[in-house]
């Protein structure tokens, strides 16, 4: 069962990205673009070097996604006044009523993967995900080492 685990998360997730993309592409914006503008949205005004960092993209695929996004009209660079040679992101007024409908296609999104499950399963799930999104996110230091608790108990 725990290595069904693994694929089940991973087909889902890859099951809810493909469902996604259906859904964005009437709207004419992919997942990709969805990201970018929801991060951004975040973190309004970061440099493009930042929202690669938080998107976990290069910076090069990152400029690719902003210069799209620009030509739609969805942001916009401005200098930095502190440095010249920085640019900072925006989203403008346009991408705000967007980032609404793609937030309603999330949500229905949602609750399509989600239909069958009451309230409070819905709640349980919501937790365990959060728990195991917590245990990954431990730095490899928190984790005892492998047999740890036995090597101590052999040698105590």
């Amino acid at each position: 069962m725990m290595e069904n685990i693994g694929f089940l998360i991973s087909d889902v997730s890859r099951l809810m990205r493909r469902r996604f993309d259906e859904r964005a592409r009437q709207i004419g914006v992919t997942r990709a673009q969805w990201r970018v503008l929801t991060t951004l949205r975040r973190h309004e005004g970061s440099n493009q070097g930042t929202l690669a960092d938080l998107l976990e993209v290069e910076p090069i695929t990152l400029c690719r996604m902003i210069d799209r996004l620009e030509e739609a009209g969805h942001v916009e660079r401005r200098r930095d006044p502190a440095d010249r040679r920085v640019w900072r992101i925006y989203l403008t007024d346009t991408s705000r009523p967007l980032l609404g409908k793609l937030q309603v296609i999330a949500g229905g999104l949602f609750d399509d993967a989600l239909d069958g499950l009451d309230a409070d399963q819905r709640e349980r799930f919501s937790a365990t995900l959060e728990t195991i999104r917590a245990n990954l996110n431990s730095t490899e230091d928190d984790i005892p080492a492998p047999n740890s608790r036995q090597s101590r108990a052999d040698n105590g």
